[in-house]
């Protein structure tokens, strides 16, 4: 094994590694749990990258990082057993964690570079080839390991973002989507510190944060540059496309009346009729309009409903035709 890491770790600093592993079968993929295959895919698809430490090439590293082996107890585990974590349990547990001193904050780091160096090394004896069950289930299992240990460091220092937010409080910025982008800076910083060169987590995070933070304040400057306005969705609704309509729709009423008035359409007196007791057009204007029904016309001409009715479909066809000629073709 001292081998195979050697050949992985010995760049310093983060390390990439671009992987072509082909997923294992497909009777191996449903037999994993949904949690599993979230996992697996993100690790078969994204680089496998760690930041190397001196200390991982020792004899005993992994006892000392993780107090046991690495063991899957089942056949069908994706998880190690593990032993007890002072630190972890309380994060788990949301109790109060005082201040980590340098060594208690280099050893979670070192364990969570160790995991992603484990599953480095899995990947890349399998460049090229199809994952195996045992080796689907041990990348599984340092795959978890490593989120384990990157969830206790960033939730530990999440008050860090917080507190860096409120200090540097910018005008017209949006104090959650200060949080938002600080937040985001403090997982790249996890990803990218190394604790090898002896400085605290917090001295490298705080740097990438407020780097975030000048970043938000730039987007903001440029936006308001663009919009010097104030975004108000009532403005945005323009209403010009209703009026048109509405200006149409009683140019078109005004024409009819003309057509009708002046009888353009050359409408015989039972038309004109009909069509002026139907739509109460031609009559004084003293109170609202109060069109009559075709039995109702029918007894004023004497004839039936449905005779009024073709009566009615008649003329308004002879109207449509002047109005198509005199209004709609301008």
């Amino acid at each position: 094994m001292s081998m195979q890491l050697n050949e992985v770790a010995k760049p310093r600093g983060p390390v990439e590694t671009l992987t072509s592993v082909k997923p294992p079968a497909e009777a191996v993929i449903c037999n994993l749990a949904v949690e599993d295959q979230v996992l697996l895919t993100k690790l078969l698809t994204e680089p496998a990258d760690f930041v190397d430490h001196p200390d991982f090439a020792t004899a005993d590293i992994e006892r000392t990082l993780f107090v046991d082996e690495a063991k899957l107890t089942q056949t069908f585990a994706t998880r190690f057993e593990e032993s007890a974590d002072p630190i972890s349990t309380a994060v788990s547990a949301g109790e109060r964690v005082p201040t980590l001193t340098y060594d208690q904050e280099k050893h979670l780091f070192m364990r969570y570079n160790y995991s992603r160096m484990q599953a480095a090394v899995i990947l890349r004896q399998h460049a090229g080839k199809r994952l195996s069950a045992a080796a689907t289930r041990r990348l599984l299992a340092w795959g978890y390991r490593m989120l384990a240990a990157r969830s206790v460091i960033v939730r530990l220092n999440m008050p860090l973002v917080l507190a860096m937010a409120k200090r540097t409080r910018l005008s017209n910025i949006d104090f959650n989507e200060m949080v938002s982008e600080g937040n985001m800076a403090l997982l790249r910083s996890v990803e990218k510190f190394d604790c090898s060169r002896g400085f605290k987590f917090s001295t490298y995070s705080c740097r990438a944060i407020l780097k975030s933070f000048s970043r938000v304040a730039m987007r903001a400057s440029r936006y308001r540059g663009k919009f010097p306005a104030e975004f108000n969705p009532a403005m945005e609704q323009s209403d010009y496309l209703d009026r048109q309509r509405d200006g149409i729709e009683a140019d078109c009423v005004n024409e009819l009346k003309e057509i009708f008035l002046d009888n353009l359409a050359d409408l015989s007196d039972v038309e004109r009729t009909v069509i002026r007791e139907r739509f109460a057009l031609g009559v004084a204007v003293t109170a609202p309009p109060q069109p009559k029904t075709l039995e109702q016309v029918g007894h004023i001409i004497g004839v039936t409903k449905e005779r009024v009715r073709q009566i009615q479909n008649n003329a308004l066809k002879k109207i449509r035709v002047v109005l198509e000629d005199r209004f709609l073709a301008a």
